[in-house]
């Protein structure tokens, strides 16, 4: 299992793995647990979301590992319930200097795409949070 690059509490405490972040392509892998279902037993759709979002932003990042990105925005379409251990894969589709466009999808156990999202994300420079009241995240330039 490969590194974020830096902590992510969220991302820990949800349990999201991550196994590619290159070259513009990125791979994580969540194993539900009980919490993170909905009244249907299957995962909920928060979860899910996160695990696109980390999953588009990571494609993102893959070619800037230096580098933060935030979300600007996010679509997500559900297309099935999604059950058991899940696989997220994502693309970076284009990128600027400074915002980056992909999308991502969730497969379930036997393959089936599950849900679906594009995003776009601001890269950010990364700053030592004692030293920065914007938690260490500053914009980078558009010029």
């Amino acid at each position: 299992m490969l590194k974020f690059g830096v902590e992510i509490p969220f991302v820990t405490h949800l349990g999201f793995e991550l196994h590619r972040m290159d070259s513009g392509a990125s791979e994580l892998r969540y194993h539900p647990q009980p919490e993170h279902l909905n009244s249907f037993d299957v995962t909920h759709g928060g979860a899910t979301m996160a695990l696109l979002d980390v999953t588009l932003a990571t494609a993102a990042r893959s070619v800037s590992p230096d580098m933060g990105v935030v979300t600007i925005e996010m679509k997500t379409s559900f297309m099935q319930p999604a059950r058991g251990p899940l696989v997220a894969r994502g693309r970076l589709i284009h990128r600027t200097s400074s915002i980056a466009f992909a999308e991502g999808t969730v497969f379930d156990a036997e393959g089936r795409a599950c849900s679906h999202a594009t995003g776009t994300f601001k890269y950010v420079r990364r700053q030592p949070v004692d030293q920065d009241p914007s938690h260490g995240l500053q914009p980078v330039s558009t010029d």
